[in-house]
């Protein structure tokens, strides 16, 4: 039992301690990607319904100060459309944990804008970025993204790497007889830029009638493609952690290509990630089928305490795993509004 003001943990039944927060900062985005958004009609939060930045960095605080979150990821919807990003940045990376250590901070984005924003959030205090990518290809970019935006994409990248934010990873989802013949250019490419690529298998959170397991590209899938080409040499799992990502390092260089099986091979028993909805609801996983409100009492005049205690009983409640065969019940919400 922990009394006020006391550091507690954030430790579900089955032994799990989530240490990295997953922040929404919008469910709004530059891009229609069709695993995602629909083309049109997205009802997006009301302005008033989304967290002000002094509440978002208030539910931070409590999080590293209180809570044992010692790695920050900001994600969206598009969080480089967030007014005052730098700010929340440079206040976030301010904080300091009970042991007097600075949470890393990082951010998901698509890269849109990053070209004009890269030096401005170096400054602030981001440590790392994470650039979404599925395609090399301008024309098929235009289609799977519904915007024309490929070389603002490649032009964020190369600002991010000026700018010092690496290593740079690369999240690629390939689905079949779309863009899945693009998994060894897409591999040689970011070797040859000093990226790191992860492919992630696509999830059933975007709209309804765009979710068709037949399209899914599992993971082994994937690595067969690669392993045909490039010769990869497995990362040791030990050095993998709680990452979601298994790792191979290309051989002959130093580049490293990681696979994120979210479907075919649920990672759930390492997970150590908790998120938080741009409207501050927590939610305990990515596929979680409920959300704890935090806005609500916070807003009410609730103090740290009881926002630790709420926080505190969502994790708790967590389950073994959050998707798998037979399992999975898609959220009802579109993954721009749960937040990447």
């Amino acid at each position: 039992m922990t009394g006020p003001g006391a550091p507690a943990a954030l430790s579900d039944s089955f032994g799990r301690v989530a240490r990295t927060l997953r922040v929404s900062l919008t469910d709004r985005c530059t891009l229609r990607c069709r695993y995602c958004l629909p083309a049109e009609g997205v009802a997006w939060l009301p302005t008033d319904e989304v967290l002000t930045d002094d509440e978002v960095v208030r539910l931070v605080r409590i999080a590293v100060e209180r809570l044992g979150v010692r790695r920050v990821r900001l994600t969206g919807g598009e969080p480089l459309l967030r007014r005052g990003l730098e700010e929340i940045v440079g206040r976030i990376a301010g904080m300091r944990t009970a042991e007097g250590a600075r949470p890393r901070v990082a951010l998901t984005t698509n890269g849109v804008s990053l070209a004009r924003k890269a030096d401005a959030l170096v400054d602030a205090g981001l440590d790392r970025v994470n650039v979404s990518l599925d395609t090399l290809d301008r024309e098929r970019y235009a289609a799977l993204t519904r915007r024309d935006r490929l070389p603002d994409v490649l032009a964020g990248l190369a600002a991010a790497r000026r700018a010092g934010l690496t290593p740079i990873k690369v999240n690629t989802v390939l689905m079949r007889g779309i863009n899945d013949d693009e998994a060894v250019p897409l591999l040689r490419w970011a070797v040859a830029e000093g990226y790191r690529l992860r492919f992630i298998e696509q999830m059933p959170l975007g709209p309804a009638d765009e979710w068709d397991r037949a399209q899914l590209v599992t993971a082994q899938e994937i690595l067969d493609r690669l392993a045909a080409e490039v010769e990869l040499v497995p990362v040791p799992a030990s050095q993998r952690g709680s990452a979601p990502a298994e790792m191979w390092r290309v051989a002959g260089t130093d580049a490293e290509v990681g696979v994120i099986a979210s479907v075919s091979r649920p990672f759930c028993g390492a997970c150590d990630r908790v998120r938080l909805t741009a409207e501050g609801h927590v939610r305990h996983c990515l596929f979680a089928a409920t959300e704890t409100d935090l806005r609500t009492p916070m807003r009410a005049g609730a103090d740290d305490d009881e926002l630790v205690r709420l926080w505190v009983a969502a994790v708790a409640g967590k389950p073994a795993s959050g998707i798998g065969d037979g399992l999975h019940v898609p959220p009802d919400r579109l993954m721009s509004a749960i937040g990447g």
